[in-house]
């Protein structure tokens, strides 16, 4: 199978000013990414590795190691464009320049800067093994949980923030229902996905996921995914931990605190 690993970073962000070049751990945040996505590359997982970004630093951060990139038009870097526009931009930038097609496309992000590490691997194998439309990594809410969220009214009554029972009846964590949420670290979609080929995916921003879609779900903890400042400074000390104590893992290695979906615009 052909698969394409697109790594997005926008010059721009809102939350964090250019976060994707900001330093982390004494590199610029993208780095971690790239080493991910060319380690996925040398052990065979992907057939390519390229970075789509409408930043001339990012883009040149890329070639000095090798990496090809797109240059990705206004109109698909603003802080509203989709994710998967931008992810078909490159594909299909790619195809033309190499006269070929890509099979399966693997997003990474520039600004989760802390993985688990054989991540790529896993959701490139489960794609394949399953023939399912898409893969993305998840974590437990831990204590985040959709049923002890509430609504506060304007005179500061509590309510369900569905239902007729507060906290769904449960109070103790141990008992609630295994959940989870996507913690940004991978997404893995087939081409017939990714372009809207599956019948029955329906329509909107979730729709390149296509009908059957799989999760592998990371330990919680394992992934940082920079969209404040807050988490800027745990990876920072998350991977400057890592490289004291030699551990020498690839960008995506071990973290803390990874939460959001990331589907709404092009990171």
């Amino acid at each position: 199978m052909s698969v394409l690993c697109v790594v997005l970073a926008r010059a721009g962000s809102k939350g964090v000013p250019g976060k994707n070049a900001a330093l982390v751990a004494g590199r610029p945040c993208v780095e971690w990414t790239l080493d991910a996505a060319q380690a996925a590359m040398a052990a065979g997982v992907v057939s390519r590795v390229v970075l789509s970004t409408d930043g001339p630093a990012l883009a040149e951060i890329a070639r000095a190691r090798g990496i090809e990139t797109v240059d990705r038009p206004e109109a698909l870097a603003s802080d509203t464009a989709r994710v998967d526009d931008a992810v078909r931009h490159a594909v299909e930038t790619v195809e033309r320049r190499h006269g070929s097609t890509v099979e399966a496309a693997v997003i990474l992000y520039g600004n989760v800067p802390v993985r688990p590490e054989g991540l790529v691997a896993k959701a490139v194998g489960m794609l394949a093994a399953t023939c399912c439309d898409s893969v993305q990594s998840y974590q437990g809410v831990g204590k985040h949980h959709p049923w002890w969220t509430a609504r506060l009214g304007e005179d500061g009554a509590v309510r369900p923030w569905e239902g007729e029972v507060l906290n769904g009846g449960v109070y103790r964590r141990q008992d609630l229902p295994p959940a989870v949420v996507p913690d940004g670290a991978v997404l893995c979609v087939t081409r017939q996905a990714l372009f809207a080929q599956v019948p029955g995916a329906g329509e909107g921003p979730h729709a390149f996921f296509g009908v059957d879609r799989r999760g592998i779900v990371n330990p919680a903890g394992s992934v940082v995914d920079i969209d404040d400042e807050l988490d800027l400074i745990v990876a920072d000390a998350v991977l400057r931990r890592r490289v004291g104590a030699g551990g020498g893992e690839q960008g995506g290695a071990g973290g803390a605190g990874g939460k959001n979906e990331r589907l709404e615009n092009a990171a």
